[in-house]
């Protein structure tokens, strides 16, 4: 499926080097398409592991998400099992994205981040990688028919001191951190790409 996406929306990225090729790292990328995920994954190098919404974890999508390597979150709640995952793979070594915004967007905006990237990034200590999908708004609506120009950027690192236990303001203000970086990418992607 990925050699078909790549083709169809003419999907190219820039600074893939910016994700580290062997250590653990969150990948927070803006959220407007269901098919965001497989436009982040088509051009790296290695396995990623998903943040995805629990409703979508049952049968029989449920087995192919988890087999997947997905991991599910109770949204609008803080979801300890979620985090005591995540931070396990970060641990290992492996890739996590979640998307800040907790969802897609419908407005076609990049919206509030959600808090929960703020603890992730604060308790694991791993570096953030703000990554821009530009295209994809133009998706909604039947739009993904037109086949749209897919490009996705991943920007340098954020980089947190590790906290164990942050404040709540401690993690929303991670995350509003976290947030801007990808909101500055994605103007500077439109303005370059999205023509």
């Amino acid at each position: 499926m990925i050699p078909i996406l790549v083709k169809a929306f003419r999907l190219r990225a820039y600074g893939q080097y910016n994700v580290p090729p062997t250590d653990g790292a969150i990948l927070a990328p803006n959220h407007m398409s269901n098919l965001d995920h497989f436009f982040l994954i088509a051009l790296l190098r290695r396995m990623v592991r998903f943040v995805a919404k629990s409703q979508l974890f049952k049968w029989p999508l449920g087995q192919l998400i988890l087999k997947g390597g997905c991991v599910p979150v109770f949204r609008g709640q803080h979801d300890l099992m979620y985090e005591k995952t995540c931070l396990k793979h970060l641990e290992e070594a492996q890739l996590v994205t979640i998307y800040a915004e907790g969802g897609r967007s419908r407005s076609g905006r990049i919206k509030p981040a959600k808090i929960g990237i703020g603890y992730l990034a604060l308790k694991s200590g791993k570096p953030v990688v703000p990554v821009a999908i530009i295209g994809t708004v133009h998706m909604r609506n039947g739009g993904w028919r037109r086949f749209p120009r897919v490009t996705v950027l991943y920007g340098r690192p954020l980089q947190f001191r590790q906290n164990l236990n942050p404040t709540k303001n401690q993690a929303q203000a991670v995350a509003n951190e976290i947030i801007d970086e990808i909101r500055d990418l994605y103007a500077q992607g439109v303005k370059a790409f999205d023509r």
